[in-house]
């Protein structure tokens, strides 16, 4: 691969502070989706757009006309640069300044050069999108700024960028995922015990502080070095805590992590899985609060706290009853037999999959019984403690109330409440990832055997 930004060329004075992965919009195949949860402080501030009609058009300083970059037998011209840039810049909401400016043009011409190596790709294996695939994408856009579609593509082009641009941003995003998601899929498809693992994991970490967070990562290699990084996320901070630029909007376009096709959204961090750099930052904050970058060896992070748990999770287990009827001032003798009932059936009958198989046909003084879904924090004490420890397929020992003596099988369970995983998501976010993997070291294969040369 040829790759060189020479001091001759067009770009001899770029320094980059910022050179970050451009990722304008959410994809629906490689994002991980997490559940909603309300904002707090300034928080609240930053899923708001960072387009609208009060946004001024950008004045750049003019480039060279011409070719700039071909990416093997395609060409990078000053027009797709500039309108790459302006696209950049009224969509994250950064103002530009002199030291950022350099970072957005890098920036910029990053994004165009990994858009050409993927519509090559995406040619080669005949991957086609529709305008009306970019349409529903336009439409998902515009809503989070609150406009129409039509008024989405007119204010853009009120501040110079053509919708020709926009649109053959998404095509080329929208296919790439396409492609990704074709030919990896059953790479990355998932075991029932990794599911199972994963679960138990995200139930055990119920019990310990969570902290609920958006963030962007700026890495040291990407940026050029570790000074680079930092005095970046300063900017990127500066401007975020005046105001001028939301959040959500900046770690779509300039955080490093895989979470920025979700806006910067991190979901739930668990207290012991986390750098504890990291983590005494977190601790340290109130909802709502951003913090100041944190270096790491890695790179630079800046963390938005939406919320923070202290542990102890409610959760639901989805639970099938063997029982004995016995009443509260039964004898010693009767509390003996159910007990010993109990145990016997617990012993023949090991599993949700076994209690199935009787369809309701229990030996003589046992009944059996589905109980569906039950919240932990509503059931009594003993039956709480009892059956938190336990995992999928696991019996509770014979327990005592005051109509009769039972067993309960957990045949599933999850945190409860509005931010608790269900299965499916689980499963789904596992996939994401490793197609979120796979695309990016497919995208590192094709740039090095790509003749990427300097005009």
């Amino acid at each position: 691969m040829s790759y060189s930004l020479t001091s001759g060329s067009f770009i001899s004075r770029v320094l980059p502070v910022l050179s970050m992965a451009l990722m304008l919009s959410a994809s629906p195949v490689l994002a991980q989706t997490f559940p909603q949860t309300p904002d707090t402080g300034d928080a609240a501030l930053a899923s708001q757009p960072a387009l609208t009609p009060d946004t001024q058009a950008p004045q750049l300083p003019p480039l060279a006309e011409g070719i700039l970059v071909s990416v093997n037998n395609d060409m990078i011209t000053s027009y797709d640069l500039k309108q790459r840039m302006l696209l950049l810049i009224v969509t994250s909401g950064v103002q530009v300044t002199q030291e950022n400016y350099a970072a957005f043009q890098q920036q910029a011409l990053n994004s165009l050069i990994d858009e050409r190596l993927e519509q090559q790709e995406m040619d080669h294996w005949k991957v086609k999108v529709t305008d009306a695939e970019v349409d529903d994408e336009i439409a998902r856009m515009a809503a989070q700024s609150n406009l129409k579609p039509d008024q989405l593509l007119s204010e853009l082009k009120r501040v110079g960028v053509e919708p020709a641009t926009l649109r053959a941003q998404i095509a080329a995003e929208t296919g790439w995922n396409q492609l990704v998601g074709g030919r990896y899929h059953s790479s990355a498809n998932v075991g029932t015990a990794q599911v199972d693992s994963l679960m138990d994991k995200v139930i055990a970490d119920g019990q310990k502080p969570q902290y609920l967070v958006a963030e962007i990562f700026i890495d040291n290699t990407t940026a050029g070095s570790p000074a680079n990084a930092l005095q970046g996320a300063k900017q990127l901070r500066d401007q975020i805590a005046a105001k001028v630029a939301p959040f959500q909007a900046v770690a779509r376009q300039f955080s490093n992590a895989p979470s920025a096709a979700n806006g910067g959204d991190a979901g739930w961090l668990v207290s012991g899985n986390i750098e504890p750099s990291v983590e005494t930052v977190l601790a340290s904050l109130k909802p709502g609060e951003m913090s100041e970058p944190i270096v790491t060896k890695d790179g630079v992070y800046i963390y938005l706290l939406r919320q923070k748990t202290d542990g102890n999770a409610d959760m639901v287990f989805r639970l099938k009853q063997a029982a004995v009827p016995l009443t509260a001032n039964a004898s010693p003798a009767d509390v003996a037999a159910a007990n010993a009932a109990l145990s016997s059936f617990r012993s023949r009958v090991n599993s949700c999959e076994a209690f199935d198989d009787l369809d309701g046909k229990a030996p003589a003084g046992v009944q059996v019984t589905d109980l569906g879904d039950a919240q932990l924090s509503t059931l009594l004490t003993n039956y709480a403690d009892a059956l938190r420890p336990l995992k999928n397929n696991q019996i509770t020992e014979p327990l005592r109330n005051a109509q009769n003596m039972n067993v309960l099988y957990v045949c599933d369970r999850q945190l409860a409440g509005d931010n608790a995983l269900s299965r499916d998501q689980v499963e789904n976010n596992l996939v994401n990832q490793r197609l979120s993997m796979l695309g990016r070291r497919y995208l590192r294969e094709l740039r090095s055997t790509a003749t990427i040369e300097n005009h």
